[in-house]
């Protein structure tokens, strides 16, 4: 029994290890003027997925806020500039995402998700079936080994 949850968790492993990498905008990337509302409306993101901003550097930037700064298009913390940016979802929740530069976030460049547990991908494992016990009497009967009295 033990081997076969070792096989079942080892053969699992490297896909909950790995998540999905979703590229934000798809061809679009992150840019202004893209609905990323209806692109992440059928999506969905769970533990260890992570989020790729493909952007030109210095033309944006992402901003992971709060759900008060995304509603007002504030940031109060560092921006990521790498034009490549990869975020990996850590944590189950509302996640919220803006772009920095200018009026971009005022103009659509804002993404709000949510981030669900990691979903059970194993099957159940059945319960150990208890080995028959013998009765006194069939195992009298069906035994090889007989009764021995040494004097």
């Amino acid at each position: 029994m033990s081997r076969y949850l070792l096989f079942l968790v080892l053969s699992v492993l490297p896909a909950v290890a790995l998540g999905t990498d979703y590229i934000v905008g798809d061809d679009m990337g992150w840019t202004v003027g893209f609905d990323y509302e209806a692109w992440a409306k059928d999506k969905t993101f769970v533990v260890g997925d992570a989020l790729i901003f493909h952007y030109q550097i210095g033309a944006h930037n992402v901003h992971e806020v709060n759900e008060i700064e995304f509603a007002s298009c504030s940031s109060s913390g560092d921006a990521l500039t790498s034009g490549n940016d990869k975020i990996v979802l850590k944590s189950p929740g509302k996640k919220w995402y803006i772009g920095g530069v200018g009026q971009h976030c005022v103009l659509g460049q804002k993404l709000a998700i949510t981030v669900h547990c990691l979903s059970p991908m194993l099957p159940p494992i059945p319960a150990p079936i208890p080995a028959p016990t013998p009765s006194p009497t069939s195992y009298a009967k069906n035994s090889w080994i007989s009764q021995v009295t040494i004097d």
